[in-house]
């Protein structure tokens, strides 16, 4: 069968090669035999080639961090799945392969309604948002939150479920021609990177107190955030698209007392919490509030233009065995 290994860090483009090798066993106790439709290509499964993420296999390995397919065969004891069903791979199970073998306890069954691209895309970006907006304040309804890169997924979906919450979202973008498109998403105010920014919000807001930031980006951009939090607010880390150390002003940090995290969603305390949130974020997307992009779809033997795409920006699936 066709896979895609990583053959060593650094560079993707060039370390990422479809392989053809030897079909997964048949399922064993507790396990199942997934024929996969699409995975996507991650921005952290591209840290993971690059040799800066949190999960360093030996190469040549196959890599990919979700992805959905159609259970071929189980092992006995499984009882939660059935041959037939689409599911959705779970966390330390690779994906760049035709076939994979998965601990069937942590399959999450899609609901019939989700199409098979889309259902590959479930278990990180919308996950991670369920899990921000669960994780470090107790939000109610009208709460303002804060976030930047709002037109990446993660801040796309983000919007989405706070909007169902009926939260009110501020959101931060870099350039001027994103404004429109994020002010269509529905959020309540969006507004470009800038010096006059923080009195923007507050304006926006009518200075109704932000206790919860969330940045992608790190750089000035934090201080961004940080300096329109109320006191004692939460200020999340989640990525660093930008490669630079968050900026923290100690006025806001000893001033406002502020609480500062860094979040991976697969920390051991948030791993027993991830089913609950996949499910969360699953019925926001069967009822249509959100939608996930998607920029492209490749074959395993297009692989180097389906990195050099997703380093360019936009959400690329690979396409192993869809045959409806």
């Amino acid at each position: 069968m066709k896979a895609i290994h990583l053959t060593a860090y650094g560079n993707p483009a060039q370390n990422l090669r479809m392989v053809e090798v030897s079909e997964p066993n048949a399922p064993s106790v507790g396990e199942a035999l997934v024929r996969m439709e699409y995975a996507p290509i991650a921005y952290s499964d591209l840290l993971l080639a690059n040799g800066v993420y949190f999960l360093h296999p030996d190469p040549p390995s196959v890599i990919g961090g979700e992805g959905a397919g159609i259970v071929e065969a189980i092992g006995s004891a499984v009882s939660n799945v059935k041959i037939g069903d689409r599911v959705t791979i779970p966390f330390q199970t690779f994906t760049w392969s035709e076939k994979v073998l998965a601990p069937a306890r942590d399959l999450f069954v899609v609901p019939p309604s989700i199409d098979a691209k889309t259902a590959s895309m479930l278990n990180i970006n919308p996950t991670t948002a369920v899990l921000l907006l669960d994780e470090f304040v107790k939000l109610r309804a009208k709460d303002w939150i804060v976030l930047n890169a709002a037109n990446a997924h993660v801040a796309r979906c983000l919007i989405a479920i706070a909007k169902s919450r009926d939260l009110s979202v501020a959101g931060i973008v870099r350039r001027a021609e994103l404004v429109a498109e994020i002010r269509e998403l529905g959020v309540d105010f969006v507004g470009v990177e800038s010096p006059e920014l923080p009195e923007q919000i507050r304006v926006a807001t009518s200075a109704t107190p932000i206790r919860l930031g969330l940045d992608a980006v790190g750089g000035p951009a934090t201080a961004t955030i940080t300096s329109v939090l109320s006191p004692g607010a939460h200020l999340v880390s989640y990525a660093w698209l930008s490669g630079l150390p968050i900026h923290l002003p100690q006025g806001d940090l000893i001033g406002k007392r502020l609480n500062i995290h860094g979040f991976w969603m697969y920390y051991d305390e948030y791993l027993p919490k991830i089913r609950a949130a996949l499910t969360a974020a699953t019925k926001v997307v069967a009822s249509g509030k959100l939608t996930l992009a998607i920029s492209a779809t490749y074959k395993p033997s297009q692989i180097k233009e389906a990195i050099e795409h997703a380093q360019r920006g936009g959400k690329v699936l690979l396409e192993f065995n869809h045959y409806n």
